[in-house]
């Protein structure tokens, strides 16, 4: 089987997705808030490419939005039974160009193993495996980078003859660089260097949690829904 990264400045093939279990990566923070919130009870994510997409799903002008893209934000009490239209710079607008995929994952280091685990499973079918970083503002990122390059580590450590594609090959000695220093990895990236500055320190702090919250958001008919008893595949 196949295991490929691309990363977010790429213009993705059909032949790239098509017919494959694909991840999403956008450690900061799109990926990440998705995975809190439906940890803590949102019946649903619905991604949306832009703000103006939002207001005309909800019918109306709205002067603000309820929540940002802070995972911190999205508390059970906030977003318990609820349905969250959301938009960020970077990881729903990569959302939008994976149509074809046999699975899409929203995946992050606070879903690792769960996700990991579902991975393994489909490349153990023959399932051929695409890792999507979003980057920032659709450029390299270094945290996607690092984060795909564990994925792909945790399904080559188990199965034998895995083809990885370069970006695959260049993740993996990213991740073995900063392996659980997760605190370093975010200070050398420059968008995690930017949320420090911006006063988002405990954004990161939550982002750098592996395994907090061990769900596994299925991107299907425009929405994300937790894998489980209740959205099988």
């Amino acid at each position: 089987m196949r295991l490929e990264v691309f990363f977010g400045g790429q213009q993705l093939a059909q032949s790239d997705i098509q017919g494959r279990v694909v991840l999403l990566i956008d450690v900061l923070r799109a990926s990440t808030t998705v995975a809190v919130a439906l940890a803590n009870g949102a019946r649903a994510v619905i991604p949306f490419e832009s703000s103006d997409e939002v207001i005309d799903r909800k019918m109306h002008a709205i002067p603000g939005f309820d929540l940002g893209n802070s995972p911190r934000e999205y508390t059970a009490e906030t977003v318990e039974g609820k349905t969250v239209l959301l938009t960020t710079t970077n990881g729903t607008v990569a959302l939008a160009g994976l149509q074809g995929a046999r699975d899409v994952v929203v995946a992050s280091y606070v879903n690792y193993s769960a996700v990991s685990a579902m991975i393994r499973a489909a490349a153990r079918g023959a399932a051929d495996v695409a890792i999507v970083c979003a980057g920032r503002d659709r450029q390299f990122a270094l945290e996607d980078a690092a984060c795909a390059g564990r994925f792909t580590s945790s399904v080559i450590k188990r199965l034998p003859n895995v083809r990885l594609n370069d970006a695959a090959q260049a993740c993996c000695l990213i991740d073995k660089r900063y392996g659980d220093r997760l605190d370093r990895l975010f200070e050398d990236a420059e968008h995690g260097r930017a949320l420090a500055e911006a006063g988002y320190g405990g954004d990161l702090a939550v982002c750098a949690s592996v395994d907090a919250h061990p769900v596994i958001p299925i991107y299907h008919d425009r929405q994300i829904t937790k894998l489980g008893p209740d959205r099988e595949r």
